[in-house]
């Protein structure tokens, strides 16, 4: 609020005060308990984020961390992928995955990236109870578009990203960076009620998940 708007909403305030006979006090301490989570250990956080993506249609593969060539070759080879979008600082190459041609991200048009079979990216962190995956464009995740514009995301994520609730993912966010939170394949209701998926981002989205 800007300074010249600060005597409006004190007097705002004061009028609210005298009306509900209350005259300004002191709350006390707000308990903030709940930014603690629920108290769950990794393999129940695992398990509950599996759940939830599970619910929403949303496949997990669980691999060691020296498993990932292996688990995005397999799931490639289950999409029938050939051209793959990566991002910078993904960290993959095309080494093991015969038949498949990684685009790197240069700035693709959207028609380009809308022709590619799908995109793999990295996360900065999950929330179990939501079932969220969170993106900010750091290494390996990529700008906005790479994410929503291609029909098909395949996602790698690590446990030591999950987290219980969403106060504890916004603890570790920095708010400076844009933000793209995923609630499973991108879905509407909002015609006739009938359930459309695709159209505001992927149909199809799937996570790897590292042990590691």
């Amino acid at each position: 609020m800007a300074p010249r708007d600060e005597p409006a909403r004190a007097e705002v305030l004061a009028r609210i005060r005298t009306a509900l006979g209350t005259g300004a006090r002191d709350t006390g301490e707000i308990p903030r308990a709940y930014r603690a989570g629920a108290g769950l250990g990794a393999e129940a956080l695992i398990g509950l984020l599996t759940a939830r993506l599970n619910d929403y249609g949303t496949a997990v593969r669980r691999c060691p961390d020296g498993g990932v060539a292996d688990a995005v070759r397999a799931a490639l080879a289950e999409r029938g992928a050939r051209r793959v979008v990566v991002p910078p600082g993904l960290g993959l190459d095309g080494t093991g995955l015969k038949g498949v041609t990684l685009l790197a991200d240069e700035a693709l048009a959207p028609d380009a990236l809308d022709a590619a079979d799908g995109v793999i990216t990295t996360a900065a962190l999950a929330i179990a109870e939501t079932g969220t995956i969170i993106l900010d464009s750091g290494p390996g995740q990529g700008r906005r578009a790479v994410s929503l514009v291609p029909d098909y995301h395949l996602c790698i994520l690590r446990a030591s990203q999950i987290v219980a609730i969403v106060p504890e993912a916004l603890g570790r966010l920095d708010p400076r960076r844009p933000c793209t939170w995923i609630s499973g394949p991108s879905a509407t209701s909002d015609i006739e009620l009938d359930r459309v998926q695709g159209v505001h981002g992927p149909r199809t989205l799937e996570v790897i998940l590292l042990d590691g």
